[in-house]
């Protein structure tokens, strides 16, 4: 389990097709840390198992199934990607509950910078998740934990803060970029409790 607090960018360093797979090397420093075979590491808060790693670099491979439903398939050398350890048993939770499952991916679709050096960033919003992103509610964006400012049935809106801004690859987007979209689970556990009675 995740809390969406990015502890750094990494740099992708090669993306190396492995039948319809893929293993993804990353550049990292700070999710090396205690780095162990089998730990996971939340990619753009997709969540991969490390397989290997060096100093200053890890890897995992991807299979179809994530490449399908992510944007790590679109991945290149020099690509920014959010990184996250989970969440230790004594750590703070400062986020919210994010599974490192990604539910589909969203584009970007206009960035406003506003007076107080924050943004306001607008994303399309697949149908499938609708009924899941409330405003006020989180969301997961490329693994960052990020609230709802403002929904229509097409798109939604967050505001970044200048800190969220800088020390994420958020900061780093442009319009037309894909992004990966976990909504939040606890809405999705009511939907199934609630639909045999609607």
């Amino acid at each position: 389990m995740f809390t969406g607090l990015v502890e750094e960018v990494g740099t992708v360093r090669s993306v190396t097709p492995v039948g319809e797979g893929a293993r993804v090397e990353i550049g990292a420093s700070v999710v090396l840390g205690d780095v162990e075979m089998g730990a996971s590491i939340a990619v753009n808060g997709c969540c991969l198992t490390v397989v290997k790693w060096g100093d200053d670099w890890w890897a995992a491979d991807a299979v179809p199934e994530t490449l399908d439903r992510t944007n790590l398939g679109a991945l290149g050398p020099g690509d920014p990607v959010n990184l996250e350890r989970p969440l230790a048993a004594n750590g703070r939770y400062g986020g919210h509950v994010v599974q490192g499952h990604v539910d589909g991916t969203g584009e970007l679709q206009k960035i406003e910078e506003l007076d107080d050096g924050s943004y306001l960033y607008t994303f399309s919003l697949p149908s499938e998740l609708l009924v899941y992103v409330v405003e006020k509610g989180s969301i997961a964006i490329d693994g960052v934990s990020l609230t709802v400012a403002h929904i229509t049935p097409t798109t939604f809106s967050i505001a970044i803060i200048p800190h969220t801004h800088a020390l994420t690859a958020m900061g780093q987007r442009q319009v037309g970029d894909t992004v990966n979209l976990e909504a939040d689970v606890l809405a999705k556990y009511v939907e199934r409790l609630v639909r045999p009675s609607l």
